[in-house]
């Protein structure tokens, strides 16, 4: 048994609640799909929190754009990653900065385990490529190709929306399936949807539970109201990156 976190975007708020149930249920290792960084008022915490706790963890597009640069993006996530970049830097401890550049910088692209693939965003395009619900009924062919570049299953972040994509193509929710997914010999994408920034109009954060025969999805309620008042005391931030959070939007 394991835990799949994903898109903590520097919500520290989030990730703490989360690490608290993963403590709780015994759970020793987490996997992170990247994304550590980003949107988020408190992005080097949640960077060393990954670093201390995640036995693996993989570089999103906003961990590649802080430490390369933003490709894409429109102003407010900009914005954000330039602030976050500046974050790094003026950290006066020269050897933690050193780490967490060094951290950041090393993410590797894909973890391929005998059992599984992950990636941030698809299999086809590990680090960009948003695989959306709807394109099972706009872009069917794009599901033959992604479902070609793994073996069983396949677990993505990226857009913050969580469910299981069957190769059908078909789509489920996590509340379509009662929060479990039983596993079978059928190929699957599991998105784990978003620990800091949910989109799915569900402003609980969100992550899996990984066992031999399910996976669980599981939501929990954190402090949203102490992390929106983060990101507007923020200058930098965009006030909508906080308030969006009421939403989960």
């Amino acid at each position: 048994m394991f835990a799949i976190v994903s898109d903590i975007h520097g919500n520290l708020e989030a990730f703490t609640t989360v690490l608290a149930e993963i403590d709780r249920r015994g759970i020793q290792h987490i996997v992170c799909l990247g994304d550590i960084v980003g949107y988020g008022p408190n992005p080097m915490e949640c960077i060393d929190l990954v670093a201390a706790r995640c036995r693996a963890s993989l570089m999103g597009n906003h961990d590649f754009a802080v430490f390369y640069e933003p490709y894409n993006f429109n102003q407010g996530a900009e914005a954000a990653c330039y602030w976050t970049r500046r974050c790094f830097e003026e950290d006066l401890d020269v050897p933690r900065r050193a780490n967490r550049w060094r951290f950041l910088g090393n993410l590797p692209v894909r973890l391929r385990t005998n059992d599984f693939v992950a990636v941030h965003a698809s299999p086809r395009r590990p680090i960009n490529e948003y695989i959306f619900p709807d394109d099972i009924y706009t872009n069917p062919g794009k599901f033959v190709s992604i479902f070609e570049r793994f073996d069983r299953l396949c677990f993505v972040g990226h857009t913050h929306v969580p469910g299981v994509f069957l190769e059908g193509p078909d789509f489920y929710s996590p509340d379509e399936l009662d929060y479990k997914f039983e596993l079978t010999d059928e190929k699957a994408i599991i998105n784990v949807g978003s620990v800091g920034q949910p989109r799915d109009r569900d402003p609980r954060t969100s992550f899996v539970i990984v066992t031999d025969t399910y996976i669980e999805f599981v939501r929990l309620v954190y402090d949203v109201e102490t992390t929106v008042k983060k990101v507007e005391a923020v200058e930098e931030l965009d006030n909508f990156l906080g308030t969006r959070l009421l939403d989960g939007r």
